[in-house]
This record gives C-alpha cells, sequence and structure tokens, in this order.
C-alpha cells in the first residue's frame, strides 16, 4: 500500500512533472525537424533535462526569498530532482550513438585509425570536453537519482545523505560546460535555442547566489 505522503506526490508532482517532461521533449523534437531520429532525440531531451535541473535548484533559493527556513529535503525539489536525473539520463544514452554511431568509445579517445598522431589517446580537444563533463554529469545524476528517497536518506544519515546530494551544484557546472561547449564548438545552434541555455544557466547562477547571500546574511544577524 502506498502512504499518502507518497499518493500525494505521485499526482500533486510526478503526473504534472512527467507529463510536462514529455510534452517539453515533444516541443523540442518538433523545433528542431532533422531527418536523423537519434540526433533529433537527443537534442529533444537535452533541454528538458536542462530546463528541469535549473528548477530543482531554484525552488531552495526561491522558498528562501519567501522567508521559508531551510530543510534538509523538500518533496517538490528532490522530485523536480528525479525527473531532471530521468531526462538527463536519458539523453546521456541517446547521445552516445549521435556523432560516431554505435562508437561511443570514440567519444573519450582518439581512433586508433587516425593518422594524426596524439602523445595521449585520451581526447583532449573540444569534443573530448564535451563529452567528459556531460559523462560526469551523467553519472552524477545516476547517483543522485539513486538516492532520492526516503530510505537512502535513513541509511546515509542527514549529514551523509545532504553531502552527496549537494554534488547536484557541481553536477550543473559540468551540465552547463557540456551545453555550452557542444552549442558552440561542435553543433552551432541557432540563437534561440542558445538563448534557452544562456538563461536556464543564468537563472540557475542568479537564484543560487541571492540565496546564498540571503544565507549567509541570516547566519551573521
Amino acid at each position: 500500500m502506498l502512504s499518502a505522503r507518497l499518493r500525494q506526490r505521485l499526482l500533486a508532482h510526478h503526473l504534472p512533472l512527467g507529463l510536462a517532461t514529455i510534452a517539453g521533449v515533444i516541443l523540442f523534437y518538433a523545433l528542431r525537424p532533422i531527418s536523423d531520429l537519434i540526433s533529433r532525440l537527443s537534442f529533444a531531451t537535452a533541454y528538458p533535462a536542462l530546463i528541469l535541473m535549473t528548477a530543482a535548484l531554484a525552488i531552495g533559493p526561491l522558498k528562501i526569498l519567501s522567508g521559508w527556513r531551510p530543510a534538509v529535503s523538500l518533496d517538490l525539489r528532490r522530485d523536480v530532482g528525479i525527473w531532471a536525473g530521468i531526462a538527463g539520463v536519458i539523453h546521456a544514452g541517446i547521445g552516445q550513438c549521435v556523432h560516431l554511431r554505435w562508437r561511443p568509445w570514440l567519444y573519450y579517445v582518439y581512433d586508433p585509425a587516425d593518422k594524426t598522431k596524439h602523445i595521449l589517446p585520451i581526447r583532449h580537444d573540444l569534443f573530448g570536453l564535451a563529452n567528459y563533463t556531460g559523462l560526469a554529469g551523467a553519472l552524477i545524476l545516476l547517483a543522485l537519482l539513486a538516492t532520492s528517497n526516503d530510505m537512502s536518506l535513513r541509511w546515509l544519515g542527514t549529514p551523509g545523505w545532504k553531502s552527496l546530494q549537494r554534488w547536484n551544484y557541481g553536477c550543473f557546472g559540468l551540465t552547463a560546460v557540456h551545453t555550452f561547449v557542444y552549442q558552440e564548438g561542435i553543433e552551432s545552434q541557432t540563437l534561440p535555442f542558445l538563448g534557452t541555455a544562456v538563461v536556464a544557466v543564468g537563472v540557475a547562477l542568479v537564484l543560487q547566489w541571492i540565496g546564498y547571500r540571503r544565507r549567509l546574511a541570516s547566519r551573521q544577524a
């Protein structure tokens, strides 16, 4: 039997978040009418994941600005983060097949058949930077997604769980680098899509900074 709290979260959070995520994927899929299905799906899942990550990071600062006292865990923030993780992990999986079909290892190491001699076989170009930051962000998302539940909170204890969940800031930073390197250095997206990414990252940074300053001021008061 589901608890009353879980039923409420499923109806009030997960149902609308799931529908909004699907709608976002459909919208961005429609906005980039290219013939290649895999590239289109990768694009369509990237932006909803970024927007959901921004929303998850915005909830805490907005609560603080409204006079709310910080808590270890907020159901809404956790549930938005769960859908951000789902969208992000799906995007990462699809993205492994976009540029080098069915050879995902070449996202991270140079092709041995390449005539260019590399001192290090590990990719250290813009393509490698974009892929390594994306992979690191996806692995963090997986860890956050796997522990975004009450059982993990009880098992890890409040300090341990909170320390792990703070990796969402690092994940967002890696995602931002991944996004902008791909946007400008590899795929050269059009201005509206670049603007969407800039706004999403900018909103998260500004709200986090405001929330940090407000918490600092309250401690010193």
